[in-house]
């Protein structure tokens, strides 16, 4: 691999959004601890939150689990600032940042990223002056990079990259189920970041987990090749393996997501051409499966005015669950057919999914 921004840094990267949790729904800070000192103890050092992960816990958690626990220079943080959930003008905007180092008692950041640009929101980063904004707080000390993460089509991540050539990295969905995927255009966006000679981290490697129990035809497949190998650890090392990655992002929630993740990470080895040969097989594969390509980010729900269970009336879909899993899935929450279309769920889907459409489409299970 070519010198790059990042290339020293241990490749799997904690994502904090889809931590363990409790019975009664909160984060499990115990276990959460667990998985940090394990991480650590394998070289991992890059954490990745937002400020709205979790409303706000997440970053709490990060400080429970991790700050309190081990000195500063053991590990780093990234952080985001959303213009586009929980705030609604500059000032609430940019107080996310301060918000943000109060909840982790971090101190500074070392990676700080406007907060998943699409073409819905963009503008309100310039009419908001959180690029500056954000400089500002690099200047200061209080953030060593910046940079963003991006849900949107090549065009407007070429011209972001034109506009700001000094962000310092970004942060992309890339997997191999969604390389060729008009709807989120991996392999264009990556090319186009490394045009930039931008570094990225990768989010979403196992695609909301979905990548981790794929359909019985692309599991056997991935039998056939390593019978040993778990399906995760094809999804992240082929992530892994591309030039100009900083970390694959991979949002464990348990210990043993940890611990699978970490016995191919430790040690990492980029993909051979064999098996590079297996992903196109499966490749290949994935073309049959039309199920919904939901990661479960519920970015949707947050200001959906039905307060319709999107995420989990689409995973019922998707295992063709009954009646009875439909009316599990949405107790005490609004039902496909509550749907008004405003719109404001396919506005705010990193996946540009037609979701008013697919929520007719699942009346049919009520």
């Amino acid at each position: 691999m070519a010198d790059y921004f990042g290339k020293d840094v241990f490749k799997l990267g904690f994502g904090l959004m889809r931590l363990p949790k409790n019975a009664d729904g909160s984060i499990d800070i115990a276990q959460t601890g667990e998985m940090v000192d394990r991480f650590l103890a394998a070289g991992g050092t890059y954490f990745d939150t937002a400020y709205v992960y979790d409303n706000g816990e997440s970053e709490i958690a990060t400080r429970k689990a991790l700050v309190e626990r081990y000195p500063r220079a053991a590990y780093t943080i990234a952080t985001k600032l959303n213009a586009w959930m929980q705030c609604h003008d500059e000032a609430s905007a940019k107080q996310q940042f301060y918000t943000s180092l109060e909840r982790t008692g971090a101190g500074y950041f070392d990676y700080y990223l406007l907060h998943a640009l699409q073409r819905s929101n963009y503008k309100m980063y310039d009419d908001w002056h959180l690029w500056d904004f954000v400089k500002e707080q690099k200047a200061k000390g209080l953030i060593r990079y910046y940079g963003f993460s991006f849900h949107a089509d090549p065009a407007l991540l070429e011209e972001l990259l034109s506009l700001h050539p000094d962000v310092d990295f970004i942060q992309l969905q890339i997997n191999y189920a969604d390389w060729d995927n008009p709807g989120v255009a991996s392999r264009e966006c990556y090319e186009i970041a490394r045009r930039h000679n931008v570094s990225m981290t990768i989010m979403e490697p196992v695609k909301g987990g979905a990548l981790a129990n794929p359909t019985d035809e692309v599991k056997e497949i991935f039998k056939a090749a390593d019978p040993k190998a778990s399906y995760a650890s094809w999804a992240i090392r082929y992530a892994a393996s591309l030039d100009g990655v900083i970390t694959v992002l991979s949002g464990m929630s348990n210990l043993a997501q940890m611990e699978d993740n970490l016995s191919y990470m430790k040690d990492f080895q980029p993909l051979s051409a064999a098996e590079l040969s297996v992903i196109e097989q499966v490749q290949t594969a994935m073309k049959k499966d039309h199920s919904i390509k939901c990661t479960a980010c519920h970015y949707c729900t947050d200001g959906c005015p039905m307060n319709i269970a999107i995420p989990e009336i689409f995973a019922v879909r998707n295992r063709n669950g009954g009646k009875g899993a439909y009316g599990i899935a949405t107790q005490g929450k609004g039902k496909a057919s509550d749907c008004i279309a405003c719109g404001q769920c396919e506005e705010a889907c990193p996946q540009q999914l037609p979701v008013i459409t697919l929520l007719k489409e699942c009346t049919s299970l009520e």
